[in-house]
């Protein structure tokens, strides 16, 4: 793929190699005594680059070449931390360097800086050629083609996963589950004060998580107790019972249970046991503990369930029928309850469902391949989606899906259903083209279950170097939604939510897959996890890409030098010092409520940071000044902020910020400094709350001609003695804005007179380019007049929440 800068089979070669040969283009004699040097460690990589992708493309390329990988990918890298480390120390802060060839000048200016920079391209070179010499049989192979690019989710593949819900789901035969959950619920007996407990068994791949998650969002409305984790093999207990508490204790409690957000951290297991019983003891509660391995596990847990309590329910899952009769065994009211693999029938149901149109049928030279792959597949529903989704991609001709046969393998449905996913998602895997795989691994960052927004991820994988912005971030947006598109209709990533125009917004990954994934990128030294269940670092792995969830602690042999990506997931884990991680590209923080304006007093020394997000930090109150000094910033992303939060004027000195997103979900919206309207290069911004702002920034927004997307706020209650003229000239800007580039505009209105459209129409009626347009309040109108403007709308949504004027009505009426 043009453009996938780093990767998961090559590391950072790319990006190596293309800042290696920025140095052998420059034209000044300067570089002349390393030139060779440059020269020799560019080709020797461009060459075991070609051999790498050329290699992971073989799904067992033996442990001699594995390793050697591994070593490849570690070096490359270190390569570009020594590339990276020139550029940090380079820069005259005076002088104010600007991109990769300003500072290597910077740095050669005097003799002794030339004299260490040709030792360290020496060393590098070194380093290279003793990798390769370790295996001789590199060369310089084609580099596969990237198969074309799907622009958008295919709607079998999203029908496919509504199928899979019917099938195994509330909606299908196993809607039973539901109903001996709600069995208890009338009547009277001793029955419906005991705590009722149905442990799914089944085998892997089954939709026992699926199932059981339904089920919790269908009832936990119900229960003002509630919790869901998973427990998952090599469980940490303690961790487990930190997250059950944090989970069951409803705010108002919060404080007099749990005491200060870090007590709950020196408790032991036992205290832990104790609180929770002692709170949930008289109380209606519902928790969900899936994938519990062993008896011992449960065990451990148990004591925290009161089981004369009001009719509460306890599901757990489970692959083995010791550990579900233990768990009914702690109740009087315990029910097994089994999942079985799909029929023959719904299995082909739900394969063909996934590769034909519905008025399709399966072509005759394929049923009978159909039926071998499928019962390959074992009635698994997972394998069954994997394996469809992996067709997809292909040709529909016999050679190849019976290469795909093949490929899983002989005598595969006498196996374990452990082992068919295991070689079906494996087959997925390296069935993907070289850019999807380091996307697919990224995933592994998230915690299991999580709910992912796709563009979170895309911008993420933007930061990461996985898409090229080599025509800037809008451009490769675009390419981040395709690769996300691909995914799902790949059936290795599932949709979770729809937007306003119920396109796919977010997704999750099952957990089967997410095992798969963690496992894949745990082993190429991918990503570092700290937190998860079963999952510790690997001692001597140098840490790359670093997430902390689960209250994790990160452990003090752990070195941090060499981080380019630090995710923290949750409220509850202390906050590592940013002076320990100065390579850093990425930056996120996900519902860190403990995160203070102290912890990112540092952020102004990630020279190299592209991407910076802070997710429901609601203590943090200000951004520092030194995020003005992040010339490689690309995205600024603040959400869910409950208080003003200050963003520094200089930020308009970040040239590369391309996206600066305020999204605020209470009455409270950010102001933003004027000098904002100076940075041209922006192409998102959202959260602009007009009548807070000053006439200036209005004005002057219209001078924003590289905008693409603008999300505008109208509040009454903030309207001032100047609103007549901040409201002309927002009409004005809007008008300017959408004769350039502005692909989309959503407009929110509160308490505010419904006249803007109106005003716009009249004062400016030439057509419009908008694509998007998204008006929400409580009185809008004005449509009927602005419908005749709009020459190139493909996406409208029009909600107002009091009246709609008939002429408005009218005008929808007509739409096609």
């Amino acid at each position: 793929m043009e453009g996938a800068a780093a990767s998961a089979a090559t590391g950072a070669l790319q990006p190596v190699v293309e800042k290696l040969t920025a140095l052998l283009g420059d034209e000044h004699e300067r570089f002349k005594p390393t030139r060779g040097e440059i020269e020799l460690l560019a080709q020797e990589l461009d060459a075991i680059k070609a051999f790498l992708i050329e290699k992971s493309e073989v799904e067992d390329p033996g442990e001699e070449d594995r390793l050697w990988m591994k070593d490849v990918r570690e070096l490359s890298y270190d390569i570009e931390d020594s590339l990276d480390e020139f550029m940090l120390h380079a820069g005259d802060k005076s002088a104010k360097p600007d991109g990769f060839m300003e500072k290597i000048r910077s740095l050669l200016e005097n003799t002794k800086s030339c004299h260490r920079i040709a030792k360290e391209i020496e060393d590098l070179k070194k380093k290279a050629i003793d990798a390769a010499e370790r295996n001789q049989r590199y060369s310089a192979g084609d580099q596969p083609v990237a198969s074309a690019y799907i622009a958008s989710v295919d709607p079998r593949a999203l029908a496919m996963f509504e199928d899979v819900t019917k099938l195994i789901g509330i909606d299908g035969p196993n809607g039973e589950l539901i109903r001996l959950l709600e069995k208890d619920e009338t009547g009277d007996g001793s029955a419906q004060q005991q705590t009722r407990v149905i442990s799914i068994v089944g085998s892997g791949g089954t939709g026992k998580t699926t199932l059981a998650h339904q089920v919790y969002q269908k009832l936990e409305g119900r229960y003002n107790h509630r919790a869901f984790l998973s427990v998952s093999r090599n469980p940490d207990i303690k961790g487990i019972l930190r997250t059950i508490l944090y989970e069951v204790v409803r705010q108002k409690d919060f404080e007099a249970v749990i005491k200060g957000d870090y007590v709950s951290r020196v408790d032991g297991e036992d205290q832990l046991v104790t609180k929770i019983r002692e709170y949930l003891t008289g109380k209606r509660y519902f928790i969900l503990l899936d994938d519990i391995w062993d008896v011992q596990t449960w065990n451990s847990i148990k004591d925290i369930f009161p089981m004369t309590s009001c009719g509460s329910k306890i599901i757990t899952t489970t692959c083995t029928n010791d550990v579900a009769q233990e768990c009914c065994r702690s109740s009087t009211n315990g029910h097994i309850y089994n999942i079985t693999p799909l029929s023959m029938a719904d299995s082909t149901q739900l394969f063909y469902r996934r590769l034909f149109n519905p008025e399709e049928k399966c072509p005759s030279h394929l049923e009978e391949i159909s039926g071998q792959i499928l019962e390959k597949c074992a009635g698994l529903p997972l394998a069954i989606t994997a394996i469809s989704g992996l067709l997809s991609s292909k040709k529909k001709t016999k050679e190849k899906w019976d290469r795909v046969k093949k490929l899983i393998g002989c005598g595969l449905e006498r196996n374990s259903s452990d082992e068919v996913m295991s070689k079906i998602l494996s087959l997925s895997y390296f069935d993907l083209p070289l850019h999807l795989k380091a996307c697919l691994l990224y995933l592994s960052i998230f915690p299991k279950y999580y709910t992912i927004g796709k563009q979170n991820l895309i911008r993420r994988w933007i930061g990461e170097g996985f898409i090229h912005e080599q025509n800037g971030i809008s451009a490769a947006y675009d390419l981040g939604e395709r690769c996300f598109n691909d995914l799902i209709n790949r059936s290795l990533i599932q949709p979770a939510g729809r937007d306003k125009f119920f396109e796919v917004n977010s997704c999750r990954v099952h957990d089967t897959v997410f095992d798969f994934i963690v496992s894949k990128a745990i082993e190429e030294n991918f990503v570092t996890l700290i937190g998860e269940p079963g999952v510790n670092p690997i001692a001597g792995n140098k840490v790359r890409r670093l997430s902390i969830q689960n209250d994790g602690e990160i452990p003090s042999e752990l070195v941090l030098s060499s981080v380019r990506s630090l995710n923290v997931f949750g409220g509850n884990m202390e906050i590592p010092s940013l002076l320990e991680f100065r390579l850093l590209h990425v930056l996120a923080f996900e519902d860190c409520k403990q995160l203070k304006d102290d912890h990112l007093a540092d952020v102004g020394n990630l020279l190299h940071l592209r991407h910076l997000r802070l997710n429901h930090a609601n203590a943090v109150t200000k951004l520092p000044e030194a995020t003005a000094e992040l010339k490689h910033l690309g995205t600024l992303e603040v959400h869910g902020h409950d208080t003003l939060m200050e963003i520094p004027a200089a930020i308009c000195q970040v040239g590369r910020l391309e996206c600066l997103v305020t999204l605020v979900v209470t009455d409270d919206y950010a102001v933003l400094p004027d000098k904002i309207v100076d940075m041209k290069a922006l192409r998102v911004l959202e959260g602009v709350s007009v009548y807070r702002q000053s006439i200036n920034f209005i004005r002057r927004l219209g001078e924003l001609t590289d905008l693409r997307k603008l999300g505008m706020i109208f509040v009454n209650s903030y309207a001032d003695e100047e609103w007549e003229e901040k409201y002309e000239e927002i009409v004005s800007s809007i008008y300017k804005l959408t004769k350039a580039n502005l692909d989309s505009l959503h407009i929110y209105t509160l308490n505010e007179p419904p006249e803007l459209l109106d005003n716009l129409s009249k004062e400016h009626p030439d057509p419009l380019g908008l694509r998007e347009l998204v008006i929400e309040g409580d009185a809008v109108s004005g449509l009927a007049a602005w419908w005749g403007l709009l020459v190139n709308l493909q996406k409208l949504l029009f909600c107002a929440d009091e009246s709609v004027s008939e002429e408005d009505v009218e005008t929808l009426r007509s739409l096609p």
